[in-house]
């Protein structure tokens, strides 16, 4: 197959930011490989990576802008959106409107924006789901060192002699990474320790798993310092002469000490010996961690208690040690970098310091400056909500189901009175848009993005936009010229604004601030082209390919004193109630990304977990009278969900876990964003997503269904129901709380058979299972099965025939039966997305001997891409193991 030129560019899920070659092909495909090349992954890409070619179609694009959901012309919507903002601004104030952006969005992008909203229009309210991911690192960073820095690198996950997994599913959430760091331990014999309520399969891969109780990391690390210090482990050189604040620090973690951490994490006592006597003991630490701390009302403490720990030590900065932030989105940090945040100024300058102000709007030469910091995000909806923001411009994200008491989220948007959407397809969020605008998306981009250790990386369109979609950063100079700033948003080009960007972080700077990209202020257009991904800082005059870069392991602390601070982290309990007896915790699985817009392209990616749940030990599932495989309701005080019940021995008694993705463009009711609540931490502004107090319910079903159809349905008549696609059409999930009359219409409103068409079917005498398929010829457009419970058909086997060439005679009878032939092994639920390996492909694999993960590999190349399902393959080796022997 001819191919067209190979781009590199950089992948757009996780913080990771990985390189990426696509190629596109003559049949308008794309191929997807890694970049070997780039220092972040060298050339490794996870299960969702991989699959990007696979995102690619145009079926589902916003391609023309829209006004009140009539198709418009580009000058109409741009003027509207350009006049609605000036008229609100003007009757109002500046502080009426407000922008909200995405991780998704690249540092051009971004920049612009803030430089609009804060320099032009007056006001600070900007904020970006990034506040869902990362601001109590953010602010932790700030409290301790001065300003928002990630002091080391991925390569220190290589060097450290211990790495410390916080809050982290890194195994599923940055799958590249823990390959890396799995690798070291099997060169250096690394050891790896998982903090997480859940045992999740990183967990399943440490060395130890502590499952602490929720929200108990303040007491873990505080419990640690006061250890550390007893045992006479405080780098008495490092901070007397680099810090300051420690006595204060240690009063606080005296007042918990072992006692308190073992009273609030409910870990055995021999365990919480085994970690402290670990991290005491070994020299080179990495304490990583993610969504579990910063997502909390404590979040900015758990951040730094974690930090104190390392400065205490002084194991910091050096190769092998430190905290590290593992951010969530792609481009998170370079929002950070532009001051994308509603309590930042671009350039890591203080909103709050008038010295600051002045520098940047000089620098803007703007009309104007915002004097104090913006609506944080919770906060922001909660002011659309009740009016006092009256135009929003909402970009690349979709807070209708991202954000907590996600239906309060979407009240507020029914009742703004001017709300512009851009983005790439439509969303929970998009249909509540008076102005819609169509965006490029990843393949069309042009720009850079910021990973998690500083490396800057240049993202590389290579495709042309499809129909009018535009950069965003294109449509937003287009508005702010038509608000009267045409000379300060005349860009022609990507190059031009990430000039002016890394002459800003230069300005004044003298290393009196951490973020300076100077050295790129002078870029050329094809210097930009052909930019190399380096890591920040870079100064004026300094080589772009510098090597490595570390803060702090000689101090150097950008506060006032230049001293770094310890923080004293008073500790805190988690509440629940008998109402709600349980703690809710959301969060990310394997081969899915946020709300899915991307991700639910593929069925391949969708073929791991086709519906959400909730992970229940089995205990609190028999107390609520709930069975494996029905459907579960999440209540809390704020809203419910409904969902498939996952029992497990791998989730903590008193708690369940519910993805974060599903929305109402795949699901009936699993929205778990209706039920988290809306509280947040008080220094961050950061959502505490993960724990909400909850109870569970039965779901009392009359009966369960199960669909694989070619056509995609308009509307579904069920009380629960669940969609995704599938390879040759979709598959969805059914159950209903009352008896279906006729089951033969039914099945035929969801099929959407149409003529010619022949249909088998059988009912049992009672009327409680039904089965149904229609056949075009000799290929099959749907099959429907009801059960009175959930329906025993294996999903991945009746998948497959929507993309059999052809279903004649016994086997059309064996797809009514829901069962396959001997001489059609049933590969089972999908255990590898990157090779599409089912669970019973893997147990036949182990019975003829492949008794190793590698054997398996060998086999079947389960396991040897990403590496994320090693530890599904890993269990399924044990479980066979275990058998054999019983």
């Amino acid at each position: 197959m001819a191919s067209g030129n190979p781009t590199r560019t950089t992948c757009p899920y996780c913080g990771v930011g990985c390189g990426v070659v696509a190629t596109p092909q003559d049949d308008g495909s794309v191929a997807i490989k890694g970049d070997e090349r780039h220092p972040a992954n060298v050339g490794r890409l996870c299960s969702k990576g991989s699959a990007l070619g696979e995102t690619l179609g145009l079926n589902d694009r916003l391609t023309h802008p829209e006004i009140d959901g009539r198709r418009a012309s580009w000058n109409e919507a741009l003027d509207l959106v350009a006049a609605r903002f000036v008229e609100t601004i003007a009757e109002h104030g500046p502080e009426s409107v407000a922008l909200y952006g995405s991780g998704q969005l690249l540092t051009e992008d971004y920049y612009v924006a803030n430089k609009l909203m804060k320099g032009f229009i007056g006001a600070a309210n900007i904020d970006t789901n990034s506040r869902l991911c990362m601001a109590s690192s953010v602010a932790g960073h700030i409290r301790a060192f001065g300003s928002d820095t990630v002091p080391g690198t991925y390569e220190d996950l290589e060097e450290a002699d211990l790495v410390v997994l916080v809050g982290s599913n890194m195994t599923w959430c940055h799958p590249v990474l823990f390959q890396r760091l799995l690798a070291a331990r099997e060169r250096r014999g690394t050891k790896i320790v998982v903090i997480d309520p859940r045992r999740t399969v990183t967990a399943e891969a440490a060395d130890l798993h502590l499952a602490v109780a929720p929200n108990s990391d303040v007491a873990l690390f505080a419990g640690l310092l006061d250890h550390l210090d007893r045992m006479g482990l405080c780098d008495s050189a490092y901070v007397d002469t680099h810090t300051s604040g420690l006595d204060a620090a240690l009063q606080a973690a005296r007042e918990c000490g072992f006692p308190g951490a073992l009273n609030a994490t409910r870990l055995p006592a021999e365990q919480l010996r085994e970690f402290y006597t670990l991290w005491s003991r070994s020299e080179r630490v990495v304490t990583a961690y993610s969504q579990g701390v910063n997502q909390s009302v404590t979040g900015t403490d758990k951040v730094n208690a974690i930090i104190n720990c390392h400065m205490l030590t002084g194991r910091i900065g050096r190769p092998g040690m430190g905290p590290f932030s593992l951010t969530g989105q792609p481009n998170a940090m370079g929002g950070r970098e532009v001051g994308g945040l509603a309590n930042m100024l671009a350039a890591h300058l203080d909103i709050n310091s008038a010295s600051h102000r002045a520098l940047v709007r000089s620098f803007w030469n703007s009309p104007r400056i915002a004097e104090k910091p913006g609506l944080k995000a919770v906060d922001l909806f909660r002011a659309v909500g009740e009016g006092q923001v009256k135009a929003i411009w909402i970009m690349g994200t979709n807070p209708a189901d991202s954000l907590p008491d996600a239906d309060a989220v979407q009240e507020a948007l029914r009742r703004c009175p001017f709300v512009v959407v851009s983005d790439v397809v439509r969303t929970d969020t998009t249909r509540h848009a008076h102005v819609l605008l169509p965006a490029a998306a990843w393949a069309e981009k042009s720009g850079t993005v910021t990973n998690s250790e500083r490396r800057i990386s240049r993202q590389r369109s290579f495709l042309k936009p499809p129909g009018e979609a535009r950069p965003d950063w294109r449509i937003i100079c287009d508005v702010a010229a038509r608000m009267g700033f045409a000379d300060a948003f005349d860009y022609q080009s990507p190059a031009e604004i990430f000039r002016e960007h890394a002459a800003l972080s230069g300005l004044a700077n003298d290393g009196r601030r951490d973020f300076d990209i100077s050295a790129c202020a002078d870029l050329s257009e094809k210097a930009y082209d052909v930019l190399e991904p380096f890591q920040w800082p870079r100064r004026s005059g300094e080589a772009l390919d510098a090597g490595t870069t570390r803060f702090f392991a000689e101090g150097g602390f950008y506060t006032p004193d230049r001293r770094g601070r310890f923080v004293p982290t008073p500790l805190a309990v988690q509440s629940v109630s008998s109402d709600f007896p349980l703690v809710l915790n959301t969060g990310r699985i394997r081969d899915q990304w946020h709300t899915m817009t991307r991700t639910a392209k593929t069925p391949r990616l969708m073929s791991h977990y086709a519906e959400s749940f909730c992970e229940i030990h089995s205990d609190d599932a028999e107390d609520a009278g709930i069975a494996p495989a029905t459907l579960v309701r999440i209540v809390t005080p704020q809203g419910t969900a409904l969902v498939r019940a996952l029992v497990t021995e791998r989730q903590q008694k008193g708690s369940i876990f519910a993805p974060m993705h599903w929305t109402d463009q795949q699901t009936g009711k699993g929205r778990i964003g209706s039920a988290v609540l809306a509280a947040v931490d008080p220094i961050s502004g950061q959502p505490a997503l993960k724990s909400s107090c909850a109870r569970i319910e039965p779901f009392e079903a009359a009966w369960y269904g199960f669909a694989v159809l070619r056509n995609k349905p308009e509307i579904i008549h069920a009380d629960y129901w669940a969609i995704a696609r599938a390879e040759g059409g979709w598959r969805v999930e059914l159950a209903g709380s009352e008896p279906v009359e006729d089951w033969t219409i039914y099945a035929t409103d969801l099929i959407r058979s149409g003529e010619g068409t022949e249909t088998l079917s059988y009912m049992d005498q009672d009327q409680a299972s039904f089965r149904l398929a229609t056949f075009s010829g000799d290929t099959l457009v749907g099959a429907l099965f009801i059960a009175p419970q959930p329906v025993a058909v294996s999903r991945t086997w009746a998948v497959e025939h929507l993309k059999a060439d052809a279903i004649t005679g016994a086997e059309r009878l064996r797809l009514l039966s829901g069962r396959p032939g001997l001489d059609q092994p049933d590969p089972g639920p999908i255990v590898c997305a990157c090779f599409s390996v089912g669970a019973n492909q893997i147990a036949a694999a182990v019975e003829h001997g492949s008794t190793s993960v590698e054997a398996v590999g060998a086999a079947l190349r389960a396991g040897t891409n990403c590496g994320s399902c090693r530890v599904e393959i890993r269990r399924l080796i044990d479980a066979a193991a275990l058998k054999k022997a019983v």
